[in-house]
């Protein structure tokens, strides 16, 4: 409905695997959608979004598909074809003379273990990740994104400039600060520490609370009306609150 209501019906090709359906097939949906993606790209030179939910589900459906024809586990349980598969996939999201295909997947991370080797094999592949946090959903923080465990490739002096880079790299070690300050305060209490550790854990609140934001999707159903921050606006804002 919202892609009806939002008149993006007529530009927007679907691909469904769910999970009643046998693995083999489930396999095959994703090369499927990027193979018409490829083909808007190439064919009708069109500039492409590819959403992908989720990355884990095919490599859930090779996996079963490696069980069934009965290969060895690799690490984890996982098939042993699981770094070429995944390899074999992103590769083609690429752009060319012809367009684009920009990909923005979604990765089901099993028992919240970032460490796991099929999360890992696609995370490498991504220039960008944002990490959503049940612990930061809990404290009803949204969006609930983890902010040190999210990263970007991007995030360079080159490309964002020096100014930029250096916010983002204090913010972080603020944040850090503040996770390592939390298990402190919560034995000896906030008035127990010292003065710049006191300043820095504040900071850190202020930083959190001025990172969650409305979204426009749901104001429909919060009635709460979205917010648009630039780049600038945020960066001045960072400021205003840690120097």
């Amino acid at each position: 409905m919202t892609l009806k209501d939002n008149d993006l019906l007529k530009t927007t090709a679907m691909f469904f695997g769910q999970m009643n359906e046998n693995p083999v097939q489930r396999s095959l949906i994703a090369l499927s959608a990027i193979t018409l993606a490829e083909h808007f790209r190439d064919d009708k030179k069109k500039d492409i979004l590819l959403f992908a939910d989720n990355m884990y589900r095919y490599i859930q459906a090779k996996n079963e598909v490696s069980t069934i024809i009965d290969q060895t586990p690799a690490e984890g349980g996982y098939q042993p074809t699981i770094f070429s598969d995944v390899k074999a996939m992103e590769d083609r999201l690429t752009t060319n003379e012809n367009g684009s295909i920009t990909a923005l997947q979604t990765i089901y991370v099993p028992a919240d273990d970032l460490s796991d080797p099929a999360v890992q094999m696609i995370q490498h592949e991504l220039d960008s990740t944002i990490v959503l946090s049940r612990a930061v959903a809990a404290q009803g923080i949204r969006p609930s994104v983890d902010i040190n465990a999210s990263s970007s490739s991007l995030l360079t002096p080159e490309i964002v400039g020096e100014r930029h880079y250096m916010l983002n790299t204090r913010v972080q070690a603020i944040l850090q600060k503040y996770n390592s300050l939390k298990g402190i305060i919560a034995i000896i209490g906030e008035s127990e520490l010292s003065t710049e550790d006191r300043d820095d854990y504040n900071k850190a609140k202020k930083l959190i609370q001025y990172f969650s934001q409305q979204f426009n999707v749901m104001e429909k159903m919060t009635g709460i009306p979205g917010e648009h921050h630039t780049r600038e606006d945020t960066l001045n804002g960072i400021e205003e609150i840690i120097v």
